[in-house]
């Protein structure tokens, strides 16, 4: 299974994702998830997947074959975010229907994706891609996307996470997000990978691959789980009727 956060915020996007991968409980992988592209200083573009594996790898292939083979439309050549999403969501749906014409065995190799990022002088967006190939995006009421299992980590963004929230902020939160899901479900692995992108920038950054020796994240994984227990403990006590 998988967990990919992404988010559009005011200074900027955010994005972290694991890497396990898993066919049973005895098969076991590392793959990485978070792709970036672009061009230094004119864009900057993040994809994240989950889902069928081969799915998801055989969409970044052919979005890179066509970058190096310079045919068009490519990630590097298009106009604007929404024709990024476009193309991504084409590239998506073709990769699949591909595979099989039987739309009832379709689901077997779907995939969801996240894409992200900024061009030129535009605003930054950020896309959630159907398997189907249709996509929304981000607003500032609602400034984030999850996919795969992303049930467990979501509490906590919803009640903490804002548009205006600083980027270092933001990164915490999700980090938060994440140390609950590897807490929760042992289909979610560490290591993670996390990219902060500045907006208006139009700088690739490098990311951070954090694993479970990374002492900011264990930091912050123990102060969590001591401000909960804290926290569950300064509660009031239930009234007698509870107990009636």
């Amino acid at each position: 299974m998988t967990y990919c956060c992404a988010l559009r915020l005011k200074d900027g996007l955010v994005f972290i994702s694991d890497t396990r991968t898993n066919a049973g409980v005895d098969h076991i992988s590392v793959f990485r998830k978070l792709y970036t592209f672009g061009i230094e200083g004119e864009r900057f573009i993040t994809i994240q997947t989950s889902g069928n594996l081969a799915t998801t790898q055989a969409v970044i292939g052919y979005l890179q074959n066509q970058i190096e083979l310079k045919r068009e439309p490519n990630l590097l050549s298009v106009d604007s975010m929404f024709e990024v999403a476009e193309l991504v969501g084409h590239t998506l749906q073709k990769v699949i229907s591909d595979v099989t014409e039987n739309t009832h065995e379709q689901s077997n190799f779907y995939c969801s994706l996240l894409l992200g990022g900024q061009i030129g002088g535009a605003e930054m967006q950020l896309y959630n891609i159907y398997p189907q190939g249709n996509f929304i995006c981000a607003t500032s009421d609602t400034p984030y996307f999850q996919i795969g299992e992303s049930k467990y980590g979501k509490p906590i963004l919803d009640r903490a996470l804002t548009y205006d929230m600083p980027l270092s902020e933001a990164l915490r939160c999700s980090l938060i997000s994440f140390d609950s899901t590897l807490r929760s479900n042992v289909s979610v692995g560490m290591p993670l990978d996390a990219l902060i992108y500045t907006k208006n920038s139009l700088h690739i950054p490098d990311g951070k691959r954090i694993t479970d020796e990374d002492p900011y994240f264990m930091r912050i994984s123990k102060q969590w789980s001591d401000t909960l227990r804290n926290g569950l403990q300064e509660l009031p006590n239930p009234s007698e009727d509870y107990f009636k």
